[in-house]
């Protein structure tokens, strides 16, 4: 699209257009004689009220239009631009139907009549050059479960599964889930018979046989999780599960609050080829007041298509909405939503990653709204009363040398240090952290024989935290890894990174049982990362440590899946 320029006539009175393509400039009436500001506000939340932020020239564009239009001439107004917009603003063709097998309503305000139509494309042609969450419902491949119950066939998510529960998971039923995500290897491997071509076979075979089938109808699907907090608590988290537009990072759509790993990714990558589904959701928030939630309650007397308990006592329950109104309403209410992966960055870029081979296989008759364009989700309101983070701890093992003494001295550069009972169990840990995390950061550091409390930091600002901005300086994991893991113990980006010396935990009665049993040498114990810095280090394009966040429960694998063919 040209460059857009707008100017005054001399008596202000009207407003017109200029646009370059290929060095032709053109003037376009716009609107004319339009009066002062009304009609403007009327027509912003539509439009530039929706985008984060307004470049330079679309405030200048606003500046404009609120000079010159006014209430009394709102309806003209509306009508030029519209009319404008779907004339010389040609839609990206990247984002138009819906993928096959899923459903779109009309376009809001879309009746037929030449003024709906036009706003309608404008602000559909708006979204496309701004875009939105875009949303759909799909056909979900499921279980059979009059063939199979679901808790002998679900999952944890693969990155959860340890050795241990992948073995329990194939005891359970041939048909388990974990043959597909996380099949075992065998010392026969081969390029032509491998763990991916297993999972394919699988996934072929159980289809075949009816143990997967495909639901009739496009739906989206409420999905309610209930359970106990490690503190006692009870929460219930509410979302729902549909499909998401793979997008760019660019597009400012899709957040990313971490970094990823090439390995993890390379793994997921070869295990899409060889299936051509997701059997796993992604977790993503948006944010809004609860109405979505709202409209997809499930009546009380519906029974939910899943009801299933994991091995952590959690309910996981799944109804399935086919209502094509409630979608399109859903639908309509996410598109000014930006999102944030809550969990799934390495499963996300995957999916990019897999778009973009198929985008560069089709070539020029690459279709903007194939199968592989979008994912499968779980959206979850950032305002959900369930939406619990717990902490996860750190914990430092295999050093060369260790003395509890040199590290308070050390560590005294960076923080406060308080030495406090070094007999502290679990719970008081906790809420000792809690009670001075309420001032700002806070770390409590555990020796075999010591305790620390470390707040209060000092380094803010130094050449440490080159490169880091003040928000994510703001994070306590920040804080443990550059002044204490980097700074105070020398460990190198790269041996974090690879786990050489350190672990990851979320008990902080096994944390301080791994020093005190002489495992480790020292354990960070952390107060949790609020839902708002994880949003806030997103949404300015800035990420923070690996596991810096731990949303409790994870979404059960096994629900849903979305196959590609």
């Amino acid at each position: 699209m040209g460059r857009m320029l707008a100017q005054l006539s001399p008596r202000g009175t009207k407003v017109f257009v200029k646009f370059q393509r290929h060095g032709e400039m053109q003037n376009r009436t716009l609107g004319g004689f339009l009066g002062t500001k009304g009609c403007l506000y009327s027509f912003l939340p539509f439009a530039w009220g929706a985008a984060s932020p307004p470049s330079k020239a679309e405030q200048s564009m606003q500046s404009l239009l609120a000079e010159t239009m006014g209430a009394s001439n709102c309806l003209i107004a509306w009508i030029c631009l519209a009319h404008f917009a779907v004339k010389f603003f040609p839609c990206r063709k990247d984002r138009g139907e819906p993928p096959p097998g899923t459903h779109r309503e009309p376009a809001m305000g879309a009746k037929g009549d030449p003024f709906s139509v036009s706003l309608a494309n404008l602000l559909t042609c708006y979204n496309q050059k701004f875009p939105m969450a875009d949303i759909h419902p799909f056909r979900a491949l499921r279980y059979d479960l009059q063939r199979v119950p679901a808790s002998q066939v679900v999952t944890q998510p693969y990155d959860k599964i340890t050795p241990d529960m992948q073995q329990r998971y194939y005891a359970a039923s041939p048909y388990n889930l974990v043959r597909i995500i996380l099949g075992r290897r065998e010392p026969s491997d081969s390029a032509s018979n491998n763990v991916y071509s297993r999972a394919a076979a699988y996934a072929r075979d159980w289809r075949a046989e009816g143990v997967f089938r495909q639901d009739s109808d496009p739906s989206v699907y409420a999905y309610s999780q209930t359970f106990t907090a490690p503190s006692g608590s009870k929460f219930e988290r509410r979302g729902f599960i549909a499909l998401g537009r793979v997008d760019d990072y660019s597009a400012r759509v899709v957040f990313r609050h971490e970094q990823t790993l090439a390995k993890p990714k390379a793994d997921r990558l070869d295990l899409l080829r060889s299936t051509r589904a997701h059997y796993e959701q992604l977790f993503l928030l948006y944010e809004d007041s609860g109405d979505i939630a709202r409209r997809l309650t499930p009546d009380p007397s519906a029974s939910p298509a899943i009801d299933v308990a994991d091995e952590y006592g959690v309910a996981h329950r799944v109804w399935q909405i086919s209502d094509a109104g409630v979608i399109a309403e859903v639908q309509n209410k996410m598109r000014d939503r930006k999102l944030v992966i809550a969990d799934g960055h390495h499963r996300y870029e995957t999916a990019l990653n897999f778009r973009n081979e198929c985008r560069t296989s089709a070539g020029k008759n690459s279709d903007p709204n194939a199968p592989y364009e979008f994912v499968m989700m779980t959206f979850v309101n950032m305002n959900d009363p369930g939406l619990l983070v717990l902490p996860t701890h750190r914990v430092v093992h295999s050093l060369n040398s260790f003395s509890a003494d040199e590290f308070q001295k050390s560590a005294s550069r960076y923080f406060e240090v308080e030495e406090i009972d070094a007999g502290l169990d679990a719970a008081r840990a906790t809420t000792r952290l809690t009670e001075r995390g309420r001032a700002g950061s806070a770390l409590l550091a555990v020796t075999a024989n010591r305790a620390f409390l470390l707040h209060s930091p000092k380094a803010a600002g130094t050449q440490l935290f080159a490169g880091l901005s003040a928000r994510q300086q703001a994070l306590d994991v920040v804080q443990l890894h550059k002044c204490l893991l980097e700074g105070v113990l020398q460990l190198s980006e790269e041996s974090i990174q690879n786990q050489q010396n350190l672990s990851y935990l979320r008990d902080a009665s096994e944390a301080l049982d791994q020093v005190r049993k002489g495992a480790a040498n020292i354990s960070f114990l952390m107060n949790p990362c609020p839902v708002a810095q994880v949003r806030d280090v997103a949404f300015a394009g800035e990420v923070m440590p690996q596991k810096s966040t731990d949303f409790y429960p994870k979404l059960l694998s096994g629900l849903t899946a979305y196959a590609l063919d």
